[in-house]
């Protein structure tokens, strides 16, 4: 396999000359999958030079190493912002939607010179900005934007957590665990749960996966 070069890449993609100063932001979502909760998405702007060998994909870190390295994403970024979408316009407009409105406002309200957006999307934007499947495992402030976002998203489900504790959002975060299903089975759901996440099926019949739901209009 051929080694991933961020210079290269962005010469070929976009046309720019690669140097060390050069402002990358990078933009990633987490909550894409969860049952509960809004999708959450971040953008940080680094410089090219930037490097930190611990920064990774947030799924490949333990909770407390994210929480360290977020609050150290935080420090050296030039700038970072956050964008949520609420399980309610989630409903209404689909999770495709929310991802790419997500990411449409982070490239509007961050300033860079380049924008890398994990994924594979087609967004509505006049800024110099590529779609990278897999961009925050291989740049790092896409990496770093996973790793804020969801350490933000992990807090704000631990909050609602004692609103509800019910469907232990603390240890799930939103996600489709057993205990989580079991919960909606016996106590329906909740303002916070994504309805056309489970589709109108008979909560007695929730299924026992999440690949078994349809998924949410894009």
């Amino acid at each position: 396999m051929t080694q991933f070069v961020l210079s290269t890449y962005l010469t070929q993609s976009l046309g720019i000359t690669f140097h060390p100063d050069l402002r990358i932001c990078g933009i990633d979502e987490v909550g894409r999958g969860a049952f509960a909760g809004p999708l959450v998405a971040c953008g940080v702007v680094f410089p090219a030079s930037y490097a930190n060998p611990d920064l990774r994909d947030s799924k490949e870190l333990s909770p407390a190493r994210r929480t360290v390295l977020a609050e150290v994403v935080k420090h050296d970024a030039l700038a970072y912002a956050l964008a949520e979408v609420s399980p309610h316009d989630i409903d209404c407009h689909g999770v495709g939607w929310a991802n790419r409105t997500a990411f449409e406002s982070l490239l509007a309200s961050l300033d860079a010179d380049v924008y890398i957006c994990d994924g594979n999307l087609k967004l509505a934007s006049s800024r110099r900005w590529v779609s990278l499947p897999k961009a925050d495992q291989i740049v790092a402030a896409a990496s770093g934007a996973s790793i804020v976002a969801k350490t933000h998203r992990d807090s704000l489900m631990e909050k609602h957590h004692h609103d509800a504790p019910m469907y232990c959002w603390a240890d799930n975060k939103g996600y489709g665990s057993k205990a989580h299903r079991e919960a909606i089975r016996s106590h329906g759901l909740h303002v916070l749960h994504r309805r056309s996440f489970i589709h109108e099926a008979p909560l007695e019949h929730l299924p026992e996966q999440l690949s078994l739901f349809p998924p949410a209009a894009s």
